[in-house]
């Protein structure tokens, strides 16, 4: 029953369905013709032999002979009888055995699996698709932003070129759409036009020719593409780019910000209008060992400490929360405050040794340029020669060896930066570092998201991921304007008052207690309230914004986000 549906399908659904749906009557038909031509002889042979048979015994014999199952209850006597048995023997042995199984399976099986195939491959999505993501190519930095589009519950789809790849992915759970990432009419297939954002993440000059047709097809679109080359992001901007990201410069700076090795000051990582997120390190001022009340930070320069990294992990900061040297703070406040901040510990330096940094690649170049922007000294561990711009920053040799980090001065430094983009090669780098330095700051890279855990294991005190960076930006710049993400687990979001909030004093509301998100502002007809003191009151016409993990930020949409307007819920 389920065949015949599918058999009609495909005789109508294109011009090579039909083609196969007549071949294979014209098959049936010719097979037919035999099977009456042979009963029909049948009779005539049986009655000069003096016997009859009814018609009905005369195909039972037709069909038992063709079939090759001869059962032997009907035979014939004369030459002639046994040679027209011959006849029909071989003629249902060519037809039924070899040339019935060959065309249902070219004309009909085949088609029918290639069909299937296409179902799971589509060339071209529904009118009804509006507001996706398009993604021309998956690796690393893509895989991640599935994820969160996942989360989000964000539609998508990724353009695949090849069928036998476009089948595995849609196997493997991935929304893929069968096209050339070079043709217009695969942009046109895809719905660009209403899509949200594209999104190029393959080699520059792949992205260019990608970003270039896309950008002819529907000039409205934001498109992001990720660049391998610094020389690339002016071509790609003039391709019809609305954002380049450099990532190996970002993520240079990134891990360079997480160093103890210069000043105490505040750097920013984010930011939601006037509302600033900031990280500090604290290794050598006077904040270690006191806890965020004893701190007195908010009273002494209005920044409000809203979470801690220990080593790697975010926690929520209270009152009782206690600084440590390895505790990177996360202020939240305005420009002012951050610069009242930086007022009170710019006078502290945590070390005048050198930052070894293992690995003079472009994120290892990049941690260097950033670290001497700060006014802090650093050595480049690298063991390719051609790579070593200036002697006297880098040393030549393996980091596995232990007197060229020596001659680095990993023994006297506050801390190491492995920047290689092999995960393995920095899950060991860690290892061996820690047992060389118990107390050195170790800041890692890791490409795949699922090492970040392992280096931390391994005795990272923070890591970065290559693929979370990127996806963070990406979307970022997707929801910009109500989800902030600011590293990898780390979230802000903004919300209207729940109704069952409304009224309370901001220390009275449940939100930390029950759902561990902490109120960064609050927003409404009056502008925004930064760091609002306790007894803040909430209105109905209110926005909260909030900080929190993705674990607490669920917590606080199914507790009050069905109370909100459905734009709210993050379209979850």
């Amino acid at each position: 029953m389920k065949f015949l549906p599918t058999l009609l399908f495909m005789a109508v659904a294109s011009r090579s369905g039909r083609r196969n749906f007549m071949m294979l009557l014209r098959f049936f038909a010719v097979l037919l013709v035999l099977i009456i031509a042979f009963t029909v002889s049948f009779h005539v042979i049986m009655e000069r032999e003096g016997r009859n048979y009814s018609w009905l015994s005369g195909l039972y014999w037709t069909l038992v002979t063709m079939s090759t199952l001869g059962f032997g209850d009907i035979t014939f006597h004369s030459d002639l009888g046994r040679l027209f048995s011959l006849v029909v023997l071989v003629s249902g042995v060519v037809f039924l055995l070899v040339l019935m199984p060959f065309t249902f399976i070219e004309f009909f099986y085949a088609p029918w699996m290639k069909t299937q195939a296409a179902a799971r491959a589509p060339t071209k999505l529904p009118p009804t698709m509006r507001n996706h993501v398009v993604m021309i190519h998956l690796d690393a930095v893509s895989q991640a932003l599935i994820s969160r589009l996942r989360q989000y519950r964000i539609p998508y789809v990724l353009i695949i070129s090849e069928l036998s790849e476009a089948l595995q992915l849609h196997d493997q759970g991935y929304e893929v759409m069968l096209g050339d990432p070079d043709s217009p009419a695969t942009y046109e297939n895809a719905r660009i036009d209403q899509a949200a954002l594209l999104v190029a993440t393959d080699s520059d000059t792949k992205n260019t020719n990608a970003v270039f047709t896309a950008h002819d097809v529907a000039p409205g679109v934001p498109i992001v593409a990720t660049a391998g080359r610094a020389a690339s992001e002016d071509i790609l901007m003039l391709a019809g780019c609305s954002r380049v990201l450099q990532l190996p410069e970002m993520m240079g700076q990134a891990l360079a910000r997480r160093t103890i090795g210069g000043d105490s000051l505040a750097h920013p990582i984010g930011n939601f209008e006037e509302l600033i997120i900031a990280e500090a390190t604290v290794a050598g001022t006077p904040l270690i060992g006191k806890t965020v009340r004893d701190s007195r930070l908010r009273e002494l320069s209005g920044v409000t400490v809203v979470g801690v990294w220990e080593r790697g992990k975010f926690e929520l900061a209270g009152p009782e929360t206690r600084i440590t040297a390895q505790t990177v703070l996360i202020l939240a406040g305005t420009q002012e405050q951050i610069d009242a901040y930086d007022a009170l510990f710019c006078i502290y330096h945590v070390s005048g040794a050198p930052v070894v940094i293992i690995g003079g690649g472009r994120v290892g170049r990049a941690v260097g340029a950033a670290l001497a922007a700060r006014g802090i000294d650093y050595r480049i561990v690298e063991p390719l020669a051609d790579r070593i711009k200036d002697d006297g920053q880098y040393v030549h040799g393996s980091a596995a060896d232990l007197e060229t980090l020596q001659r680095a001065g990993l023994m006297e430094s506050p801390a190491v930066v492995i920047t290689t983009r092999e995960d393995d090669l920095n899950i060991y780098l860690t290892i061996y570092c820690r047992r060389l330095r118990q107390d050195i700051q170790i800041i890692s890279r890791s490409t795949l998201e699922r090492n970040v855990s392992t280096l931390h294991r391994a005795g990272a005190d923070f890591v970065l991921s290559y693929a979370s960076m990127g996806a963070n930006m990406v979307f970022n710049l997707l929801r910009k304007g109500d989800v902030l993400l600011l590293a990898e687990g780390l979230y802000v979001l903004r919300v209207p008052t729940p109704p069952s909030l409304v009224g309370l004093q901001l220390m009275n509301t449940p939100i930390r207690a029950e759902t561990g998100c902490s109120v960064l502002a609050l927003g409404g007809a009056s502008g925004k309230r930064v760091n609002p003191p306790p007894n803040s009151i909430l209105q109905a016409q209110d926005e909260m914004i909030l900080i929190g993990t993705l674990e607490s930020e669920d917590l606080f949409l199914k507790k009050f986000a069905g109370q909100n307007s459905e734009s709210a819920s993050r379209n979850r």
